[in-house]
């Protein structure tokens, strides 16, 4: 037993020992690492973190009080000039008023191996950059000299925090591999967080508790005169212990998490944790409550002079409002006058936020504004037309999904009103949207839409009606292998948004790149209807002529009817997926084109009709084709009925489309008579 006890210890401390040597020290960086020529794990990785450090805790000064402190240590090795945008770090700082984050203790070096020497290369200030984001944001960023491929770059800094509360996510997994990762959160016992970790990891953090004293120094009144003003002030000295808890992270080996097609924001599947105050309270002092729940959130929200207190603003447009529900008479007719009036009147100066930055009746008198001003001015003036008009808290897709109760999970609002058979919800930020059509970006999930009485409940922000593309071609075919065609298509809904998003106003461009990506086609008599009517389809016409859109083999023409129409690539490549596949909005392609032969050729082969789906009607595919003598007609129709379908069924996905695919791309083969 003793000798089992020893060697037990013995490999105890040896794990120890081990584990504490692999905790990098800053600036000795090996010739291995310069040597290594790609990650022996990830050989597809550009660059690798060798090492990631983060310890966040609170730090006690006197006349401040506590402040987060923020500690970031990181050692980086560039693989090939692909990994030379992980040289420049953007570090963003928040402030409001006097009261700002900051850098403080930072240190950079670029490293590469010269005559078989380790030469280290410090960094500039002209490679240091300061910038004013907004109001609320400042950021630090820098780029590393000397960068090579093969290079090891590492820098620390320290962040200084006066926002207790804002604790920023802990991200364990990044688009690069990370070999050593260490991190640690450190909580006094007077502040209580929410945790919740993210991802597909594994994590498993390490609790220990450690009793700790500050010295506290402070002011108070001795002898005053009537036991509350005058007297002498005096400082005086004490000390505070409290309890704190320190949560260690550790991880070897973190894959990379890397961009994947119709993914709804890649950062809501990074592996990662988040902290959320609850609660402060300091001895001898009432607990200061911050978010515990949904209605707590928006209440806080709604009470905001910047957000519910627009929606009381009436007097500066009224008479305007006036005079468009003059000739309006039916609800409809009201909705559609008061969102295009205030598309049309405000224009979105691309800032995000839930709260108004300047004001409503600022914006409206100026004629710009951001994301709150303009819908929140939009539901006040439906409110004023008697219309049961809400705004609607949402989370924008790069923003992620918030998953437990928290003010900073929403950045972003719109309008919404409740009709007898559902809501329709409005964002006039978005020149080309309609009703219920929001912007791409955001549709995620669920909104909280807050009533007047502050209560809320949530919506579903994704489309019920499919965006629809239906295309008719007529090409004629040359036994040179040239095509003559026209060919028209009409959008809807999102659809119909896109094309108008990237049309109007850019039509020398579009064009340009429309000939680009269907083999330099040549375009003439490009028309275009509904153009600036949103609430009918726009529909593009045009002729075409294609030098080489066939080939001609011998005697023998193979070609896909569908032409340029065609997918040719599987979007969806890896074996697995652990995420759901999200495309935004449900929609469906309807394709007729009928193909005119070259005089003395007839069809010798068509490929099969065909006909799948996928299960509980997420989705079809029909392919049918014609030989009609001196014509092959194709009708192709395609449906993608779920905005959002589940990684189970990722495998059936993955071989719905590559049938879809093949399909569209095999040959009709015709030989000379």
């Amino acid at each position: 037993m003793k000798r089992t006890s020893l060697a037990l210890l013995a490999l105890l401390l040896f794990i120890g020992n081990t584990l504490k040597a692999q905790e990098l020290k800053f600036g000795k960086v090996s010739k291995e690492e310069l040597q290594e020529k790609f990650n022996p794990i990830d050989s597809a990785a550009v660059a690798t973190y060798l090492y990631k450090y983060r310890s966040t805790y609170f730090q006690y000064t006197n006349g401040n009080g506590f402040e987060l402190i923020t500690e970031v240590h990181e050692r980086i090795k560039i693989y090939n000039k692909e990994g030379f945008d992980y040289a420049t770090k953007k570090i963003k700082l928040y402030k409001n008023g006097s009261e700002k984050e900051a850098v403080n203790g930072f240190k950079a070096y670029t490293y590469n191996l010269e005559n078989g020497k380790v030469v280290d290369t410090k960094i500039g200030k002209d490679s240091q950059f300061s910038t004013e984001l907004s109001e609320y944001w400042n950021e630090e960023s820098f780029t590393m000299p000397n960068l090579k491929e093969g290079s090891v770059i590492e820098y620390k800094y320290k962040i200084i925090s006066p926002y207790v509360s804002n604790v920023d996510e802990f991200v364990f997994q990044h688009d690069i591999p990370i070999k050593r990762l260490v991190a640690s959160m450190d909580t006094p016992e007077y502040f209580n967080f929410r945790m919740s970790g993210k991802g597909f990891l594994n994590i498993e953090p390490r609790t220990e508790r450690k009793n700790k004293t500050v010295n506290v120094t402070q002011r108070v009144k001795e002898n005053p005169k009537d036991g509350y003003s005058g007297g002498t002030t005096k400082q005086q000295r004490g000390t505070l212990n409290y309890l704190s808890t320190i949560t260690h992270y550790e991880m070897d080996n973190v894959p990379a998490l890397r961009e994947e097609p119709y993914v709804n924001g890649i950062n809501n599947y990074r592996a990662g944790m988040k902290y959320e105050l609850s609660f402060i309270k300091y001895p001898d002092s009432p607990m200061k409550q911050y978010a515990t729940d949904w209605e707590a959130v928006v209440k806080t929200i709604y009470k905001s002079s910047n957000f519910g207190g627009e929606l009381k603003k009436t007097g500066y447009f009224e008479k305007d409002v006036a005079a468009l529900l003059a000739a309006a008479t039916s609800t409809s007719e009201k909705i559609s006058a008061i969102y295009s009036f205030v598309k049309s009147k405000v224009k979105w100066d691309e800032d995000y936020g839930k709260y108004t930055r300047d004001g409503v009746k600022k914006a409206y008198k100026e004629g710009t504004g951001n994301v709150a001003e303009i819908n929140l001015m939009l539901t006040a003036m439906l409110r004023h037309a008697g219309l049961d008009a809400n705004p609607v808290l949402v989370s924008t897709r790069k923003n992620g999904v918030p998953l437990f109760p928290t003010r900073e999970g929403y950045n972003y609002v719109v309008s919404s009103v409740q009709l007898e058979n559902g809501i329709v919800l409005l964002d006039a930020t978005s020149a080309y949207s309609t009703p219920n059509v929001l912007p791409f970006r955001a549709l995620n999930w669920v909104g909280r839409i807050i009533k007047k009485d502050g209560s809320s409940s949530t919506v579903d922000l994704y489309p019920k009606k499919n965006s629809a593309t239906k295309v008719f071609m007529n090409t004629t075919l040359t036994e040179n292998g040239e095509i003559n065609g026209k060919i028209r298509k009409a959008y809807t809904n999102h659809h119909a948004v896109n094309f108008r998003q990237s049309y109007i106003g850019n039509q020398e461009t579009y064009l340009e790149d429309l000939e680009k990506e269907n083999g330099d086609m040549e375009i003439e008599n490009f028309a275009v209807k509904n153009e600036s009517e949103l609430g009918k389809s726009v529909i593009a016409s045009y002729d075409f002529f294609l030098e080489e859109g066939v080939d001609v083999i011998g005697d023998k023409i193979y070609f896909s009817p569908l032409l340029f129409l065609g997918t040719s690539e599987n979007p969806f490549k890896l074996d697995n997926r652990q995420f759901p596949i999200d495309f935004g909005y449900p929609s469906g392609s309807n394709y007729v084109s009928s193909v005119t032969l070259p005089e003395g050729y007839r069809v010798e082969s068509l490929p099969e009709p065909m006909a799948i789906g996928m299960p509980n009607s997420m989705g079809n595919f029909k392919y049918e084709i014609l030989d009609k003598g001196n014509m092959v007609q194709l009708k192709v129709t395609t449906a993608i009925n779920e905005p959002v379908i589940s990684a189970d069924y990722y495998a059936t996905l993955k071989e719905y489309f590559k049938k879809m695919i093949e399909k569209m791309n095999e040959k009709v083969v015709l030989s000379k008579v």
